[in-house]
């Protein structure tokens, strides 16, 4: 009888590009048998996970920032183009700002580091001498600090990084990377939005650090205001080149007799007046509702979604409601927000009016657009034990890791033939109706927090559940308590771990054949699903 040629032969699936341990080197930290991950991996899983400075539910804020440097140094060392492209990566389609800009800083205090000392071990031989030149100028460690460098309050953060750990003698390609930033971003509007009182370092401290060359004569001009503004070293005078400061003066002015101003569109974007601005100096003198229907043609993305509960508190028209409502909607600018989608859902729990509920809807399904429809049957198992409910994803959010995995989870279900379960120390089953409402599933899902215990139990989950299914998702920080995991899920059936807290350890052989694990909380990822079952090599998601 034929062992391999046969007709129900289905390819052998591609490997991910996360890879753990094939034996346990450890504990996770509830004490089931942990598999490490290489430096590259860790470094992903804790990066797209890591709020900088905030405490989660098994590591300090410290514990958990002085691993991510090292895993950064080490890999600045090993593999600095790998490094580069994840940084630009992480910073843009990831959208993870602070976390970018210290892996870059602690990018390019390695690679002095180890330029410096293998310059000093090296011999004087013109070989030796060539060979370590031609290896630091693979990549520079200016185009770091660029890579990371998108809005004009960017510069003053990754100096302010730097000065706080290493002093204020900035290395070359610190002062020079900042500087080409500083040419890009700093503008007229950039200034009146970011260059604040509130700032440690302001655009007048990121100019006489880094000494950048104006690219212009008008941007010279601002330069020039910068400096008089931090030192207040006379008036200021602005000049014909700096027509959005003129107006921005003059409105400010004219505002003290006369508010209304406030709500002419065009003199507000004009004068570069942000929202916050305009609310601010009217006060209580105008109406709100007039107010916010003045701004909201000019107010960015993000700025819409935080406001929908102050919109309806000011008893905002239904004109101008359907205007936020069609642009919260709008795939292009969902795509342009890059907002994370447990944002919308976050926006939905904020809110008392139903009125937005349909554009939030179609906003986060937009959101998840790379969530795939997979043939056959999926089990999609979300963790909902203590340690994914017990803290938000950073000091001022509510939401919970939890929350933000049943995202995913009803989006699965609703996409194909999926069976939803929450786990914890024992089951439940989350039945989903197609064509029902994404959040108002992931809201009753939510609820039934704490139904079945609050230890983690993701073998156990799975050997209860499993039933012959195509592919297993776990959404989890997998720390589990039970040992297991890779074992439950027969060897040909892929397993697909989303991995939401980066934890030195996680809970199965990530890498082997069949064993995928991603990390973070966008969708991006999803997308290798497809390729990975079509026997394709899993890559990282900037490559794919």
């Amino acid at each position: 009888m034929s062992k391999f040629n046969r007709t129900a032969l289905r390819a052998a699936t591609g490997r991910g590009p996360i890879n753990a341990t094939a034996t346990p080197t450890g504990l996770t930290h509830e004490g089931a048998p942990g598999y490490a991950h290489d430096a590259k991996s860790a470094l992903f899983l804790l990066a797209v996970s890591n709020m900088v400075g905030e405490d989660t539910f098994y590591e300090s804020a410290n514990d958990r920032d002085r691993r991510y440097v090292e895993l950064v140094h080490e890999v600045a060392v090993a593999d600095p183009a790998w490094l580069l492209a994840f940084v630009g990566w992480l910073r843009g389609s990831a959208n993870m700002r602070s976390a970018s800009i210290v892996a870059a800083v602690e990018a390019v205090r390695a690679r002095l580091a180890s330029s410096s000392t293998a310059s000093a071990a090296s011999t004087a031989s013109t070989a030796s001498t060539a060979s370590t030149e031609s290896t630091v100028d693979a990549v520079s460690n200016r185009s770091f600090v660029s890579a990371v460098l998108q809005r004009a309050d960017e510069p003053g953060e990754l100096l302010a990084y730097w000065v706080s750990r290493y002093g204020r003698a900035l290395p070359k390609p610190i002062k020079r990377g900042v500087a080409d930033a500083v040419q890009r971003l700093y503008t007229e509007y950039a200034m009146l939005k970011y260059d604040t009182d509130g700032k440690g370092y302001r655009f007048a401290d990121v100019i006489e650090l880094t000494h950048p060359e104006p690219v212009a004569p008008w941007q010279g001009d601002l330069f020039r205001v910068a400096l008089e503004r931090r030192h207040a070293r006379a008036e200021l005078s602005f000049g014909e080149r700096l027509p959005m400061l003129v107006a921005n003066a003059q409105l400010r002015s004219l505002v003290k007799t006369d508010p209304s101003v406030l709500a002419d569109q065009a003199r507000v974007s004009a004068a570069g007046l942000t929202w916050e601005d305009v609310l601010s100096l009217a006060g209580s003198s105008v109406d709100k509702a007039s107010l916010w229907s003045a701004l909201i043609p000019s107010m960015g993305y993000m700025a819409l979604l935080r406001n929908l509960r102050n919109f309806d508190e000011a008893g905002l028209s239904a004109a101008s409601a359907s205007v936020v409502s069609d642009r919260l909607a709008d795939p292009a600018q969902v795509a342009r927000s890059r907002q994370f989608p447990f944002r919308f859902l976050s926006a939905y729990d904020s809110v008392t009016s139903l009125r937005w509920g349909p554009a939030l809807e179609a906003a986060l399904a937009e959101s998840l657009h790379n969530v795939p429809s997979l043939p056959g049957r999926s089990l999609v198992l979300v963790d909902t034990s203590a340690s994914m409910t017990g803290y938000g994803l950073s000091k001022r959010s509510t939401m919970t890791p939890a929350k933000a995995a049943a995202v995913f989870g009803v989006a699965l279900g609703l996409r194909g033939e999926a069976d939803l379960w929450g786990f914890a120390d024992g089951v439940f089953q989350h039945p989903i109706a197609r064509g029902s409402s994404l959040l108002r599933q992931v809201d009753r899902f939510v609820k039934r927090t704490g139904e079945v215990g609050h230890g983690t139990h993701i073998a156990n989950a799975i050997r209860s559940t499993y039933r012959g299914h195509d592919r297993v998702f776990v959404i989890s920080d997998m720390q589990t308590m039970d040992a297991g995991t890779s074992a439950a899920v027969p060897a040909t059936v892929p397993l697909y771990g989303f991995n939401l807290s980066g934890y030195r350890h996680t809970a199965f052989d990530a890498g082997a054949v069949n064993r995928h694990e991603f990390g973070g909380l966008t969708d991006a990822t999803f997308r290798m699903v497809p390729l990975l079952e079509a026997g394709r090599q899993g890559s990282w998601p900037w490559a794919s």
